[in-house]
């Protein structure tokens, strides 16, 4: 079940999601101060990509 929630929720915007927030930790990464901003960023990339099944720790 959790293999069909993630190939509907990717087809279905979880990409462009993803995507946006990849983009915006490495925009936060261009400065020091932001780094650990967006490291978190990241997680929250990985998490939007693939929410069925995802441990938040």
């Amino acid at each position: 079940m959790r293999i069909l929630g993630n190939i509907l929720w990717f087809l279905c915007g979880g990409l462009i999601c993803g995507l946006l927030w990849y983009l915006a930790g490495l925009l936060w990464c261009i400065t020091i101060v932001g780094i650990p901003f967006g490291k978190q960023y990241f997680k929250f990339a990985k998490l939007a990509l693939m929410p069925f099944g995802a441990k938040i720790v």
